[in-house]
């Protein structure tokens, strides 16, 4: 490896370690979204055949077959260093310049920026996997439009496809980037690779909530309000996960002119043109339930359209701008002599990225009570009821931070937990119908109740049932004569042919690299 590249290669991972040190760490990082277990079970829900809409295929499945074979926390932390580092490297291999200081610059404003560090401390991995993977989707893009190589941009999607926003992230990407003739060949591999979320989602009888584009609408987090706050890559809706220094009273100024600047230097990338118009068209999206009328529009969407529930927390689309932001400042770094003020500039505006969030993303073991209920409900029919009956958890052993119920990905089976929640002061209904049986308990086997975390459970609803375990943070409950099986969800067939559908296309593309089949073609000239 070349000096340049060495140092380059050297920087994402220095970033990395900065950001993700306290991360490595024994123990699992369980922060709102994000949660891992030692070991996921593969169950029906992981392949989207589940009673609830499929917010979590594929890469529920990726993840229960990867702990089969690894433990949990290792997949959790090379999942995450991915992120810094894929995403830091990508965004430093697409800078037309030959200067690795330049390079350097995109890697820096790709991945420390408010998107970032909102989405993980939110515990968006899955999202943040899929825009780590947009640069070299661009990549793969662009050779596409001139060589014709459709391998590489299967393969450069697949962290993206892991989740329906991040599949979607990357399709508008290579729309982006392959140009106009190339348009039904990115169509049908976008439209492929995302099958197993899609077509289980489309099956499914239930719809969000329209009351959630309020709730997670973007919101602003200094005086600029939301429109500067998403501009700067910020505005996520969570209030607790934004980082203090986003209240900077000079950030309103100072994201208008790297705005500009970006825009100066993008005159020097040769592929610029359809990516602001990207950028531009995410950030739309991301301040619409801002506008005038755009809540109403949103909400009509959501309450009629299947999957128009990756609108509400709309902030997310605002994805498709860090690309061309980062580049941007990048190229102009080089032309104002400013290559290395521009990334402590943008280290300086967030600290309170590194050291995991000064202690936001903090490792932690479960206390040895998960395990031996995990043990006791193998191989027992019956679903599991979880309660008290909310959504978010707060455990003294996770230092009271939210977090999402770990029990669907601890226990073996099936398990339901309430999926309602309150946002603002606002309930924001469920997609799960069985949920609304958590009240009576109809058409389960079990019962697990988590103690020492918000929520109440009603102690007549718990006196019939024979309790299995009992212990200082969990308690297990058989229901005598419950229910073995749960409802049905979607029809089996097209699900399964979704899955085989993008596996198919995914060994294709593995094959014809590996089998050098593209060599025999004459290459294809650019547009």
């Amino acid at each position: 490896m070349r000096p340049n590249g060495l140092k380059l290669y050297a920087t994402c991972a220095a970033i990395t370690l900065a950001v993700l040190a306290p991360v490595l760490l024994p123990g699992y990082v369980l922060v709102y979204d994000m949660v891992f277990t030692p070991r996921q079970p593969l169950n029906a829900e992981a392949f989207g055949l589940g009673s609830a809409i499929p917010r979590a295929v594929p890469v529920d499945a990726l993840v229960a077959m990867t702990t089969t074979v690894v433990p949990g926390q290792i997949v959790q932390k090379l999942a995450l260093m991915a992120i810094l580092f894929g995403g830091a490297l990508g965004a430093a291999k697409l800078v037309p310049s030959e200067s690795t200081t330049v390079k350097i610059v995109a890697a820096v404003a790709y991945v420390w920026n408010a998107y970032v560090a909102e989405r993980l401390f939110l515990g968006h991995w899955t999202l943040l996997l899929g825009y780590a993977a947009l640069p070299w989707v661009a990549k793969a893009g662009l050779k596409l439009k001139k060589t014709g190589d459709w391998t590489g941009l299967v393969l450069a999607s697949l962290p993206a496809v892991l989740s329906a926003p991040g599949g979607i992230l990357a399709l508008g990407t290579a729309l982006a980037t392959a140009g106009r003739k190339k348009i039904p060949h990115v169509l049908a591999i976008g439209i492929v690779l995302n099958a197993p979320w899609w077509v289980p989602s489309l099956l499914h009888n239930g719809l969000s909530d329209p009351a959630g584009v309020a709730a997670f609408s973007a919101r602003g987090e200094n005086w600029g309000g939301p429109l500067l706050s998403v501009l700067g890559l910020g505005g996520v809706w969570n209030a607790e996960v934004v980082p203090d220094s986003r209240a900077n009273p000079v950030l309103p100024v100072i994201t208008v002119v790297l705005t500009a600047i970006a825009l100066i230097g993008l005159r020097r990338v040769p592929f610029a043109k359809p990516l602001i118009a990207l950028g531009a068209f995410g950030f739309v999206i991301a301040v619409a339930a801002n506008l005038p009328g755009g809540t109403a529009l949103l909400g009509y969407l959501i309450d009629h359209v299947p999957g128009a529930g990756l609108l509400r927390d709309s902030q997310k689309w605002v994805a498709w701008w860090a690309l061309p932001f980062a580049l941007g400042l990048a190229m102009a770094a080089e032309r104002l002599k400013a290559k290395l003020v521009v990334p402590v500039l943008l280290i300086a505006l967030l600290p309170d990225l590194a050291w995991g969030g000064f202690g936001r993303l903090e490792p932690v073991d479960y206390p040895a009570e998960w395990s031996e209920v995990r043990d006791l409900l193998v191989d027992q029919p019956g679903d599991v009821a979880v309660l008290p009956a909310q959504a978010f958890r707060r455990f003294d052993w996770n230092d009271r931070r939210t977090q999402l119920d770990p029990a669907p990905r601890f226990l073996p089976g099936t398990t339901v937990v309430e999926d309602s929640l309150q946002v603002g002061g606002k309930r924001i209904s469920g997609e799960d119908p069985r949920a609304r049986d958590l009240a009576t308990l109809d058409g389960f086997g079990w019962v697990l109740v988590e103690y020492g975390t918000p929520g109440r459970v009603d102690p007549n609803l718990l006196a019939r049932l024979e309790k299995v375990h009992d212990g200082p943070e969990l308690a297990l409950y058989r229901v005598p004569g419950g229910a073995p099986n749960a409802p049905d969800g979607p029809p089996v067939a097209p699900v399964v042919l979704a899955w085989i559908a993008a596996g198919s296309l995914i060994c294709a593309s593995l094959l014809w690299r590996w089998l050098l089949v593209g060599r025999f073609l004459p290459p294809q000239s650019e547009e």
